[in-house]
């Protein structure tokens, strides 16, 4: 008959090892995100967390929501935190460190979250049978581009609208931030 751990390693799916694989790196890196005294070492776990949940989205056939994880979160909203952190002025001289770690006050409310979590996990009737999943991007696009394009065209104009009034109020700030300046040779006149 053999070993009983190899045999049970025989009925294991390579999905199966890279579900448990992106699960793991997305619960270890969340971690990280709340447990680290470091903002910057929170910022970089928080990438993990990120691309392993955009890892568990292509694995359930949401390749859209995937690859907008991938480009909004990861690539804009995670670059411009890292940016907020590594350019700010003066952060060698600031102690910046995540105060809201106290795993004594925290530790009964996960644990409880924890055992709820396990006997919804382990009582829930989960469904055994796969579909075959059809991508799921060129059903959006078509609806953006045919059904939803007024909404949609009026959402980028929105956007727009919305960036170059924060263009204009910032410059307005920066030429007041100027005028006022004692070092402004025409601001003394």
């Amino acid at each position: 008959m053999g070993n009983p751990e190899l045999q049970f390693l025989s009925h294991v799916s390579a999905t199966t090892v890279v579900f448990y694989v992106l699960a793991a790196l997305t619960v270890v890196t969340a971690l990280g995100v709340a447990l680290s005294r470091n903002i910057l070492h929170s910022a970089f776990s928080l990438l993990g967390t990120l691309a392993g949940v955009a890892g568990l989205y292509f694995m359930l056939g949401a390749d859209f929501v995937g690859v907008v994880q991938l480009i909004v979160y990861v690539g804009g909203i995670l670059v411009l935190i890292l940016f907020a952190v590594l350019l700010t002025r003066e952060i060698t001289d600031i102690r910046i460190s995540n105060l809201s770690v106290s795993l004594l006050a925290g530790l009964p409310a996960a644990l409880l979250t924890l055992a709820l979590i396990l006997q919804v996990g382990l009582r829930a009737p989960f469904p055994r049978a796969t579909a075959a999943v059809a991508p799921t991007v060129h059903r959006i696009g078509d609806a953006l581009l045919r059904d939803y394009l007024l909404p949609f065209e009026i959402a980028s104009v929105v956007l727009l609208v919305a960036l170059v009034g924060a263009m204009v109020i910032a410059r307005r700030a920066v030429k007041e931030e100027a005028a006022a300046s004692p070092e402004n040779p025409e601001a003394t006149k």
